[in-house]
C-alpha cells in the first residue's frame, strides 16, 4: 500500500526547500530545451490551432509576424494552420509564460535555477499592461516594443547581472510580500525590489546612457515586470516535486484559454483538463463580461506553489484592481488552509500575525471539502488583437480535480 501521507511530506517539502535564483537572460532559442526556429510555446495544457482562444490565437500571430515568418495577419494565419510550426505547451519546455504565454524563438528570457535541487525555469520578460503580445494584441506599436525587448532590454539585464551577480528571487518575493505584494497581480515591491538589485550593474554596463534610462524608465513604468521573474521561480520550485510516488499534491495548475489542466506530483506528466471558466472580475471602461475570454494564462504557478491568491491577505490593495473587499482578500487566503498540505515556512503574511501561506494542494481535500484553488487574474478579450479588458477571480474546474483522483486511485490501486 503506498505511504500518502509521506509522499506528500516529500513533495511539499521539496516546494519549502527550494531555492530559485536568477542565474541568466537569454535567448529562447538558445537556452530553453526542446526550442527550434519553428517552435512556438504557449501558456497552459497542448492546444491544437483549430482549438485555441482569440487571445492566444492573436498572441501567434503576433509573434510569426515578430519573428518575421509572415508579414502580416493573414500570412499569420495562413502559416499557423499550415502544420509548419510546431506548438507546445511551456510547461513541457520547464517554462512558463502569462497569459496567452506565446514564447517564440527570438524573445530574452528568464534564466531561473533552483539551486537546491538542480532544476531550471524560463519565461520571457513582461511588456507592460494594455496592448501587449500576452493579451493577445499584435499592432504595429506590440510588434515594436517586442524587437526593442529583444535588441536592447535583454542584453541590458544580461550584462547588468554579470556585473552585479545572480539575484535570490525567492528573497525578493519574501520581501515583496511583506510590501503589500501577493507577486501575482500586484507586483509593486518586486518590480521596485528587483529594480534596486539590477541597478547598479546596468550604471555600470557598456549601454549608451540613453539606452540605460530607457530601461530604468521601461521596468519603472511597469508594475508587472516581476511578475514574470516570479513566475519563473515558482516554476522552478513547482518541479522540483514532479514525480513523487504517491503523492495526491498539485504540482502544475495551467490554462490556454480554452482548457484548464492540472498535474499531480504522484501521476507524472499526465494532464486533467476541463473547460476554463470564466472570470468575476472588474472590466476597464467600454468594456463587460460579453467581451471576455475564458481564464488563460501560466501565471497561476503563482498560486500552485502558495502565493498570489494564496497570500491575498498580505495584499489589502489587490481588491481595487480585482474585486470585492479586503476582508474578502483575508477570507479567500484563510479558506486556502482547508486545502492544503502545510504552513509555508518562507512566504508570510503579516496581517496574519506572519503565518505562512497555504502552501501544496492537496487533490484529496480539495474533493472532500468542496473547496476549489482561488485564483486571481488578468482578463483577455475574446477576439485576437485587443488585448486586456480586465482583471478578476477565478477557480478551476472541479472536474480536473475529480478526474486526477479517479485516476490516482487506479494508478496505485486504491478502492
Amino acid at each position: 500500500m503506498v505511504d500518502i501521507e509521506r509522499a506528500n511530506q516529500e513533495a511539499v517539502q521539496r516546494f519549502l526547500n527550494s531555492q530559485p535564483v536568477l542565474v541568466g537572460i537569454g535567448k529562447a532559442l538558445d537556452v530553453i530545451p526542446g526550442m527550434t526556429p519553428k517552435t512556438i510555446l504557449h501558456a497552459g495544457p497542448p492546444v491544437t490551432w483549430d482549438r485555441m482562444s482569440g487571445p492566444l490565437k492573436g498572441a501567434i500571430v503576433g509573434a510569426l509576424i515578430y519573428e518575421g515568418l509572415a508579414k502580416d495577419e493573414n500570412e499569420a494565419i495562413e502559416l499557423a494552420s499550415s502544420g509548419e510550426i510546431t506548438f507546445d505547451s511551456c510547461h513541457h519546455h520547464n517554462a512558463v509564460g502569462p497569459m496567452a504565454g506565446v514564447t517564440s524563438p527570438s524573445m530574452p528570457v528568464f534564466i531561473v535555477e533552483n539551486k537546491t535541487y538542480g532544476n531550471k525555469a524560463y519565461c520571457n520578460l513582461n511588456e507592460g499592461l494594455g496592448k501587449a503580445l500576452r493579451f493577445g494584441a499584435y499592432g504595429e506599436d506590440v510588434i515594436k516594443r517586442l524587437k526593442w525587448m529583444e535588441e536592447v532590454l535583454g542584453p541590458a539585464l544580461k550584462e547588468a547581472l554579470s556585473i552585479v551577480g545572480e539575484i535570490d528571487v525567492k528573497n525578493l518575493q519574501v520581501q515583496a510580500l511583506m510590501m503589500g505584494d501577493e507577486c501575482h497581480n500586484r507586483n509593486r515591491a518586486g518590480t521596485s525590489l528587483f529594480l534596486r538589485q539590477i541597478a547598479p550593474g546596468l550604471v555600470k554596463s557598456s549601454l549608451p546612457k540613453e539606452d540605460v534610462a530607457k530601461v530604468f524608465e521601461f521596468i519603472n513604468g511597469n508594475d508587472h515586470f516581476f511578475l514574470n521573474l516570479s513566475m519563473a521561480a515558482c516554476k522552478a520550485t513547482a518541479d522540483s516535486a514532479k514525480g513523487i510516488k504517491g503523492s495526491t499534491m498539485v504540482y502544475t495548475m495551467a490554462r490556454n484559454g480554452t482548457d484548464f489542466g492540472i498535474r499531480v506530483s504522484g501521476l507524472g506528466d499526465r494532464w486533467f483538463t476541463a473547460p476554463a471558466e470564466k472570470i468575476r472580475g472588474l472590466y476597464f471602461p467600454g468594456f463587460g463580461p460579453e467581451d471576455a475570454n475564458p481564464d488563460i494564462g501560466d501565471s497561476v504557478i503563482s498560486e500552485t506553489i502558495g502565493i498570489g491568491g494564496f497570500a491575498m491577505a498580505a495584499a489589502p490593495a489587490i481588491v481595487q484592481f480585482v474585486g470585492g473587499t479586503v476582508k474578502d482578500a483575508i477570507n479567500y487566503t484563510q479558506s486556502m488552509y482547508e486545502i492544503t498540505l502545510t504552513e509555508n515556512n518562507a512566504y508570510r503574511i503579516p496581517y496574519l500575525d506572519f503565518k505562512g501561506t497555504p502552501t501544496g494542494i492537496d487533490i484529496r481535500k480539495v474533493i472532500e471539502t468542496g473547496i476549489l484553488p482561488i485564483i486571481n487574474t488578468g482578463i483577455a478579450h475574446k477576439n485576437p488583437g485587443i488585448g486586456q479588458v480586465g482583471a478578476g477571480l477565478v477557480n478551476p474546474p472541479m472536474k480536473c480535480f475529480e478526474d486526477a483522483l479517479i485516476a490516482f486511485a487506479e494508478e496505485y490501486n486504491i478502492e
